[in-house]
């Protein structure tokens, strides 16, 4: 199937292009979008008549998607989730996801916007694409982590699997700090009742 694009799609073409596509591609996505139309001679002609006026608006847009771009770009946002021990999700963050925390900070974004190229299934710190405009993109990143405390010590750096072993050594020094403190009051114990049969035997030798 033929179609005209309406402005530039990814690994398809620019505005102006006329390429195939298959027909389920046409139908569910890039017609209902309005980025492109069927490419008959009518809808040929309709395009070189409005061409400027295409042009214009999608450079419009694009200045809008640059200007909000520099606000966005690498901005992190804080995705709360429940997950393991071993830190894998209890599902998985989404790019409605992405888009939700996004508009909650004061970014306006589709969930269409976002493209994950991996799927988010464990805690840290994780890229998301968003798609400003067809020519404008910009990566965001999603700490994802089980509580604000969390997040916030993902992002200063550590995994949480380095955090899992922190806490894990510190619970061990404890153990180990107790167990020092047993020995150490059984080893007095041990001591008072050495020293007690000599006081005696002293004693009744005075005597």
């Amino acid at each position: 199937m033929q179609v005209i694009l309406l402005e530039r799609v990814a690994k398809l073409g620019q505005m102006g292009d006329v390429v195939d596509v298959k027909p389920g591609y046409a139908r569910n996505y890039l017609l209902p979008q309005s980025k492109a139309k069927v490419a008959s001679e009518a809808n040929i002609a309709s395009f070189e008549a409005q061409k400027a006026q295409l042009e214009a608006r999608n450079l419009e847009t694009k200045k809008e998607a640059e200007a909000l771009g520099e606000k966005f770009d690498g901005q992190q946002f804080i995705v709360i989730r429940s997950a393991s021990d071993g830190g894998n999700l209890y599902g998985s963050v989404t790019p409605r996801d992405a888009a939700d925390v996004a508009t909650e900070e004061g970014f306006s974004v589709d969930r269409k916007q976002v493209i994950i190229r991996e799927p988010i299934k464990t805690l840290g710190l994780h890229v998301a694409e968003v798609h400003l405009h067809p020519e404008v993109m910009v990566t965001i990143k999603l700490n994802v982590a089980r509580s604000p405390e969390e997040a916030e010590l993902q992002a200063s750096g550590k995994s949480i699997q380095e955090l899992a072993a922190e806490e894990e050594a510190a619970a061990e020094f404890e153990i180990s700090e107790l167990f020092d403190d047993i020995g150490s009051a059984a080893s007095d114990d041990e001591d008072e009742g050495e020293a007690a049969p000599a006081a005696t035997g002293d004693e009744e030798t005075n005597a």
